[in-house]
């Protein structure tokens, strides 16, 4: 292994798959167009959103009947879509919300195992600490 093989990181960018529930969570709480959504995400901590993939994500959303839309034509210049997250799509995100618990336990697990002093809660206030 080269020194720069080992300074190489990962892509970790967020799965498509995992987009899905981030977004629903947004769509919980709020009705917002697209746009809105998309930098609410990107405040979430969701990077580098393609813009013509995330728009095709919302109308498979769509179709999948998790999210509705209907055009917003009351503000001054063109219509815009609003999102809003349906009965179907709340209860995709309960399963999902269950899931990502379950993963959550393994990855607590892994980290207990990985590193013992390792948790959360007690790196938080080391950050802290050092603030």
């Amino acid at each position: 292994m080269t020194s720069n093989d080992a300074k190489k990181q990962p892509n970790m960018n967020t799965p498509k798959n995992f987009l899905i529930p981030i977004m629903l969570l947004h769509l919980r709480d709020l009705n917002v167009h697209g746009y809105e959504l998309m930098e609410k995400l990107t405040s979430f901590g969701v990077e580098s959103i393609d813009h013509g993939n995330f728009y095709r994500l919302l109308r498979q959303l769509e179709k999948d009947n998790l999210v509705t839309s209907q055009w917003d034509t009351s503000a001054g210049g063109p219509a815009k879509r609003i999102y809003t997250i349906t009965d179907a799509g709340q209860e995709y995100l309960d399963i999902w919300a269950n899931s990502l618990n379950q993963y959550q336990q393994l990855l607590n697990n892994f980290f207990q195992l990985y590193n013992p002093f390792y948790t959360p809660t007690t790196n938080q206030r080391d950050k802290q600490d050092e603030e």
